[in-house]
This record gives structure tokens, sequence and C-alpha cells, in this order.
């Protein structure tokens, strides 16, 4: 019979590996705030590090004492805290690495405007202001390739292949005014489910056209580089890339 400590060691790491993703699925569905998921996000990665701790303890009691149940038990556990603790450090090695904004915007004397999506942000969303000041310094340090993307096409053609590639990209686009050459869309992430709101725009320019970008995160501090894939992802696209 394995002893209970070797099965706290696996049982702890089971609960590690599947806290997370329940965490975020949980917030993404409704079922619970974002600050459960981050709690309970939190919890699974603080069993991993127990079980890592407390097992490295139990492997040498288990070696010891001949012990070959408790000690496949006790690796087991092991193994699965510590992909959980480094897929957790990687996240915040990426976390770290990244620049402390979550609203970028390919024109930041002119960012394109949210006119619908306004109503759509709620109470607790952070404020849509655009801070050009601050934003323009970290973009150019951390983002230089967030520009404006100079097309050939005319601009009615860029702003419906604008559209295309939004909706391509599983956009929900709330709204197109095509008279402005503005589009507003919504991007929901995976884990967590967050929304993060889109606004490309299309302007005449002598050769065809220019297409501004902005997305910007309706809650947290940082976006861990979220937004700037994002604007650089529709860029691509658009490109040709």
């Amino acid at each position: 019979m394995t002893t209970w400590w070797s099965k706290s060691i696996l049982a702890g790491g089971v609960a590690a590996v599947l806290l997370p993703p329940i965490g975020a699925l949980g917030s993404r569905g409704g079922i619970w705030g974002f600050e459960v998921g981050f709690l309970l996000l939190l919890l699974g990665t603080l069993l991993a590090l127990l079980g890592l701790g407390g097992g490295i303890a139990g492997v040498l009691v288990a070696r010891r004492r001949s012990l070959s149940r408790d000690l496949w038990g006790t690796v087991s556990g092991m193994a699965l805290g510590f992909a959980v603790a480094v897929f957790m450090g990687m996240q915040l090695l990426k976390l770290l690495s990244t620049p402390p904004i979550n609203h970028v915007s390919t024109n930041t004397e002119d960012p394109p405007e949210f006119i619908e999506v306004v109503a759509l942000r709620g109470e607790n969303a952070i404020p849509l202001d655009f801070d050009a000041g601050k934003i323009a310094r970290i973009q150019d340090e951390f983002y230089p390739w967030i520009e404006p993307l100079l097309l050939r096409a005319t601009p009615d053609e860029a702003f419906d292949e604008a559209l295309y590639v939004l909706m391509d990209m599983r956009l929900e686009v709330v709204a197109t005014h095509p008279e402005q050459g503005l589009i507003e869309a919504v991007d929901t992430t995976f884990w967590f489910g967050f929304k993060d709101d889109v606004a490309v725009r299309v302007r005449a320019y002598p050769q065809g056209s220019v297409v501004d970008a902005r997305s910007v995160s309706r809650v947290g501090l940082a976006d861990m580089g979220t937004n700037a894939k994002r604007v650089r992802e529709i860029f691509r696209r658009l490109s040709g890339g």
C-alpha cells in the first residue's frame, strides 16, 4: 500500500495541473469572475511548488525504505508539479519581458476612434483615454514595427479587405462606419475570455490607402504583448504576408 504522503504528492500534482485551466475556462464561461480564475491559477501554482519540495523528501524516504509504489506516486506527482511550475515560470518571464501597457495604436497622435464599443466596455473597464506621451515612447522602444500600413488599394478596397481580415481572425465586428473608413471589433481571448477592443481605420493616401489600427484591453495593467501582436497579425494579413 502507498502511504498518505505519496498519495498527497500525486493528488497535489493532479490538482496543480487541473486548477489553472478550470479557473481560466470558468472565467471565460461566466461561472465566476476573472479574480476567482486567477486565484485558482495561483493555487495550482502553489500546489505545484509544494509538491516539488515535498516530493524531494518523499523520494529520499521511499528509496531508503524500498517503497517502490511510494516512489512511483511521488515521482509522478513531482513530474506534474514540475510541468506546471515550468509553464507558469515561462508566463512570468513573458510578463516581465513585455512593457506594462495594454493599449497600442499605430497612430499615437490621432488614434482610430471607438464609437459603438464604448457602451460595451462596462463601468469597470479601464479608461479608453490614449496617453500618447507614455504609450508612444514605450511603443517605440518595444514595438517599433507598430506604425501605419500603406496599401496601393483604394480606400474602399482596403476597407473591405480589412473587414474580411477581422472576420477571418474570428473577431466580433461590432460596427462599421464606411463614411469614416472605420471598423470596430472585439476579440475574446481563449483563456479567461478577456475582451480586447479593436479599431481599424482606412484613409485615402496619395499612393492608395493608409491603414491605422488600435487595440486595447478592458481590464488589467499589462497584456503580455497581446494587443501589439494582434495589430501585427492584422497588418500581416492585410499586406499579404
